[in-house]
């Protein structure tokens, strides 16, 4: 460990009971009973009919927030339901409608879906008055339609066609239209001297400017949605473009600057020359979906993207041998730290971090190691830690646990929790931490996931709800979240809700001509950072 007190050294996690353990004890089928022998199951018994009870109440939060958004915001991008109005916040071509699209399929809303496709039938992406985010965009939209396209010409097909025929058929044909049209009229983005996009731009302006920097999350989270888009229509342009950009990334020119750990990458990088600006780094913000989709396009097409699998895994080995660290107070739970270059560790760490124990569960299934399986479990026992230990039952936006930076007023919340308030105590209907719940659930089919989904949606449920919508909240050290703060995001659709359902439903998702969203080695779909599940390519 890098230059780090022994009191903040990596807890094994029972890893050193696994080294070792052959991969043949993971199947293609069902993880459930090697993983066992590791981690006791917890023995929780869900009946059908409870089941379908927290399913139907979490189909309803959904017609909830989309009546309101109905109501009052469409159609803009998301609904402000306290002051009933609708914003612009992401690019203003809908961004509710295009997130919120692939739950209400799964959930089997038809009538809510013939509204939202009838309404991306219509926009015109060639059009927009608004500021651009190409990363937001690209996994909002392109994501959206591509995944509602996906869904709706695969295992969802025959029952939302057979409403109105023909008409509905030409509704799923216009998703991959639209699709073309808006990369289309994004493309230009990617015209620069190194091929790196701009990370902002106004479609009506099309100038680029190669002396702006872009992150790594920014352009090395567009290959998903990209080489989808031309794999299913047979054009490689766009594929071929996000690739190129995210070459940068897969071999770094500068790695005394860009690549302070083994595989894991500096955040800023020039346009005109592709070179890093900055060591700082990990999984959080402006990093976090760049390491996320490395293991997500081995899975999409391990032939292709082999490359992606190989930096996945570096990065995955060095973040557990180098930034996984535990609370001085609480060395049964782990964190993964930030790093400012090579030597210098930060020991914070945020609710858009808490995907992590997902995505290494996902890499433990799909490599099928047992080591994978059994830090993402850890890392998902310590991110619930955050939600179960605060008075809304929330976790923060952000945290920390470095003991000789605790305020004062938190050194008994420190010393029993092991992390403290980090600044932003808000809560932004994030769905990071029930997205590891998902995935920790469907590997060990421990119905004790389940019970903590449903804690944190019963939480969100209390403290977000408001007579319209659900909102963002203030102050999760409150037990009533302090102030509604005015904002259904659109990922609350995407995102929360989706993965709500699918932790519910896995069983009913399955019997869909027996898809799984997390499968093992053959599966078939795999989520873009949105959660917008794509069909994985079959050469």
């Amino acid at each position: 460990m890098i230059g780090l007190p022994r009191r903040f050294r990596v807890v094994v996690l029972g890893l050193v009971f696994c080294i070792g353990v052959t991969v043949t004890y993971l199947t293609h089928d069902d993880t459930a009973v090697p993983i066992a022998k590791f981690i006791p199951p917890s023995g929780i018994k869900l009946e059908t009919q409870e089941l379908k009870r927290r399913t139907d109440a979490i189909r309803e939060a959904y017609r909830h927030s989309w009546t309101g958004y109905m109501k009052y915001a469409y159609p803009t991008d998301e609904l402000l339901p306290i002051s009933r109005q609708g914003g612009n916040s992401m690019s203003g071509w809908g961004a509710s409608v295009m997130d919120g699209v692939g739950t209400a399929i799964l959930m089997e809303m038809h009538d809510v879906v013939e509204q939202q496709l009838q309404f991306i039938a219509k926009v015109d992406f060639t059009r927009n008055e608004h500021q651009i985010s190409l990363f937001e965009t690209t996994i909002r939209y392109l994501g959206g339609m591509l995944s509602a396209y996906d869904l709706l010409t695969g295992p969802y097909a025959t029952a939302f066609q057979a409403r109105e025929g023909e008409k509905n058929h030409k509704l799923v044909k216009s998703l991959l239209a639209q699709s073309v049209s808006l990369a289309d009229a994004l493309k230009f983005s990617f015209n620069t001297t190194t091929g790196i996009p701009v990370p902002y731009f106004k479609l009506a302006d099309k100038t680029v400017n190669s002396n702006d920097v872009n992150i790594i999350a920014g352009f090395g989270t567009l290959i998903l949605e990209w080489m989808r888009l031309s794999d299913l229509t047979g054009d490689p342009q766009y594929g071929a473009m996000a690739q190129k950009a995210e070459d940068y990334l897969l071999v770094v020119e500068n790695p005394g600057v860009g690549e302070p750990l083994p595989g894991m990458l500096g955040t800023h990088v020039r346009i005109q020359d592709g070179h890093f600006t900055d060591s700082y780094g990990g999984w959080g913000a402006l990093g976090d979906s760049y390491y996320e989709y490395l293991i997500k396009m081995w899975v999409y097409d391990s032939s292709r993207f082999r490359k992606y699998k190989r930096r996945w895994i570096q990065a995955a080995d060095s973040t557990m041998k180098h930034l996984a660290t535990s609370p001085s107070s609480r060395p049964d739970l782990t964190f993964v730290a930030e790093y400012a270059n090579s030597k210098s560790i930060s020991f914070r760490g945020s609710h858009l971090a808490c995907f992590i124990g997902g995505n290494y569960l996902l890499g433990g299934q799909v490599l099928k190691d047992m080591r994978y399986n059994l830090f993402g479990l850890r890392l998902v026992e310590s991110c619930r830690t955050t939600y179960a230990s605060t008075p809304s039952l929330i976790g923060p936006e952000t945290f920390g646990w470095d003991e000789n930076l605790v305020p004062h007023n938190q050194k008994e919340f420190f010393r029993k929790n092991g992390f403290f308030y980090g600044g932003e105590i808000d809560y932004r209907l994030r769905p990071e931490v029930i997205e590891s719940y998902y995935y920790a659930y469907v590997v060990t089919r421990d119905n004790k996931y389940r019970e903590w989904a449903w804690d944190a949606f019963l939480a969100i449920n209390r403290t977000c709800r408001t007579d319209n919508g659900f909102t963002t909240i203030t102050d999760v050290s409150r037990a009533d979240g302090g102030r509604k703060d005015d904002k259904q995001e659109s990922f609350w659709f995407a995102e929360v809700l989706k993965y709500l359902f699918l932790i519910f439903n896995e069983e009913g998702i399955q019997a869909k001509e027996r898809i799984s969203f997390v499968r093992g080695p053959n599966q078939k779909w795999v989520f873009n950072t949105e959660a917008h599940p794509m069909k994985v390519f079959r050469s």
